[in-house]
């Protein structure tokens, strides 16, 4: 079999046509893949750094720096105010009140005439006794006559000694029933001033129970009023009995300084927040811890001249604790709480620029800030304003607290 010239030269060409063609596709599949990278990696430069955006800076704080100072610490105790003292009026005889002689919420004093109960008849008693008196006072001086006349005609034998002894005893009967009618006298005498019903103490009286009329009896269960002495006036506050050991723990321990004398003044503050203008002294602690609220009560008094404080309000006691010399306060809104409900709180150690987060032990809250025991030291610097652009080992720039931080609202609280 043979094979033209023409078709072997027909050949080739398809050859090198698709050899061309070969060549050409492996040049533009490579090209295609270089233009995609390069596009690829102009895209990734443009997302990690946009035109016009500034150099990523060190991150801005605002701390406050930890110095101990001295603090006096106070306690507040919910409580309620009592009466000094009170007194009901009740009678102590029977009979029909014929006047009220006081107006219902004033001011009496101890001695003060409140009801006239009906004197008639306890009068009538009071004169037959002093009449009664009267006539054995009468019979006395006969029978002291006789009797000492029979003691000398005994001498002379001129009577029995009988005769002389039932004189004397005659005597005694007299001198007896002259003491006797006094007492009557005197019965007489207090049931007649009991018809003027008095106030056994001085104070506020309240309402009156009874009207113009009404039948009193001697000793009735019902008071006709009631009597309140205000001024001073107690203020009774309930203490737990866990917090009374914490206090006298850190007291053994020296961690708290006590001064008797301010121990014993006590402030109060009343029922709508505001300070009562008088201080109050602790009269003393109760020594049973109530078994349902596992609380022990601590009794205070207060002036009330004024009587501003009323018995029954609700108050709010501030007792001294004691002092501490070198106490570390730090504002709540520096101190965080982590997964575990520890607190924690962002610190930059003095002479570093790099944040730390601490777990810290408080102890309670004074006013707006928690006492630290344990944690920080002097010059440990607390970040307040920035949380938000830090993490743990993060070097910061750090500002006084109160200083405009970058982005952030001078005084703006980011704590998380």
């Amino acid at each position: 079999m043979s094979i033209s010239l023409p078709s072997i030269r027909g050949l080739k060409m398809n050859q090198r046509k698709q050899g061309w063609a070969q060549k050409t596709m492996r040049a533009f599949v490579g090209a295609t893949w270089v233009a995609a990278l390069l596009i690829l990696g102009t895209t990734q430069r443009a997302e990690a750094q946009p035109p016009g955006a500034p150099v990523k800076q060190t991150p801005e704080v605002s701390v406050i720096t930890i110095k101990p100072e001295a603090v006096t610490l106070t306690t507040e105790l919910p409580g309620r105010t009592s009466a000094y003292q009170i007194a009901e009026v009740r009678p102590q005889v029977n009979g029909v009140i014929q006047k009220r002689l006081f107006v219902e919420g004033s001011d009496v004093k101890a001695g003060d005439v409140l009801y006239l109960i009906d004197p008639a008849t306890y009068q009538a008693a009071y004169d037959n006794a002093k009449a009664s008196q009267s006539k054995a006072e009468a019979n006395l001086l006969p029978v002291q006559l006789k009797a000492e006349r029979n003691k000398q005609l005994v001498a002379e034998g001129a009577i029995s000694q009988q005769e002389s002894d039932d004189a004397s005893a005659s005597l005694k009967q007299a001198n007896a029933d002259i003491e006797y009618a006094k007492a009557g006298v005197q019965t007489a005498k207090i049931n007649l001033e009991y018809t003027k019903v008095t106030a056994p103490i001085s104070g506020r009286i309240g309402r009156s129970a009874v009207t113009v009329g009404a039948l009193a009896k001697a000793y009735q269960d019902a008071a006709f009023a009631t009597i309140q002495q205000m001024d001073p006036i107690y203020v009774d506050a309930s203490q737990s009995s866990a917090e009374m050991l914490r206090l006298n723990r850190n007291r053994a321990a020296g961690k708290l300084k006590v001064d008797t004398a301010n121990q014993a003044t006590v402030k109060l503050l009343l029922e709508d927040g505001t300070p009562y203008p008088q201080d109050g002294k602790l009269n003393f602690s109760d020594v049973t811890v109530d078994q349902g609220t596992g609380s022990v009560v601590l009794r205070m008094s207060f002036p009330n001249p004024t009587q501003t404080l009323l018995p029954g309000m609700y108050v709010r006691a501030i007792l001294t604790e004691g002092a501490v010399d070198d106490a570390i306060l730090v504002p709540q809104s520096g101190i965080t709480r982590n997964t575990k409900g520890n607190p924690t709180a962002m610190v930059v150690p003095a002479g570093s620029d790099k944040v730390e987060q601490r777990i810290l032990k408080t102890e309670r809250t004074v006013g707006d800030k928690w006492l630290v025991s344990d944690g920080l030291k002097a010059g440990d610097q607390v970040v307040m304003e920035g949380l938000q652009n830090i993490h743990s080992g993060d070097t910061v720039k750090v500002t006084p607290y109160g200083v405009k931080v970058a982005g952030t609202p001078a005084g703006a609280t980011t704590a998380k």
